[in-house]
């Protein structure tokens, strides 16, 4: 197959409207936009929910159907390094006790751990969820790792 063996696709082509190129061309001087107005001005147009005055159809419809974040869980996390600074050696870790130091947010009720950084303490951890490499730090610096389910 050649290029000149492909045949252009049936169907009509308009040719591409060139506006303001004089009075004659049929879209010269307002080149189509009318006088004065916000809708002659450049930037009008894109704005789709504007209704003008009228309620947008998005605040008209009723706001119904499912919704994830009632049943969303919320995660903590906590690097092996923050591990490190805010407890002790001997200490238990776990939701409760971050939550005692101010680690946790309200609405996070999960905890998880990973790997970044150093520990050198012997902790229990009890957490959510565990990174792997933070579950072989903590275990290779003498410590418990207990998974919450």
């Amino acid at each position: 197959m050649n290029l000149n063996d492909v045949l252009r696709a049936s169907g009509p082509r308009r040719r591409r409207r060139r506006v303001g190129r004089g009075e004659s061309s049929g879209k010269g001087k307002t080149c189509g936009k009318g006088h004065k107005g916000a809708r002659c001005r450049s930037g009008w147009g894109g704005m789709l929910h504007r209704e003008g005055g009228q309620m947008p159809l998005v605040r008209r419809l009723p706001k119904r159907g499912f919704n994830n974040a009632r049943f969303r869980v919320g995660y903590a996390i906590l690097n092996v390094q923050d591990l490190e600074k805010l407890f002790d050696e001997g200490d238990e870790v776990s939701p409760e006790a971050a939550k005692a130091r101010g680690v946790m947010k309200k609405r996070d009720t999960h905890l998880k751990i990973l790997g970044k950084g150093e520990v050198t303490k012997k902790l229990s951890v009890k957490a959510h969820r565990f990174s792997e490499t933070a579950r072989r730090k903590i275990e290779e610096a003498g410590g418990r790792v207990i998974e919450i389910p």
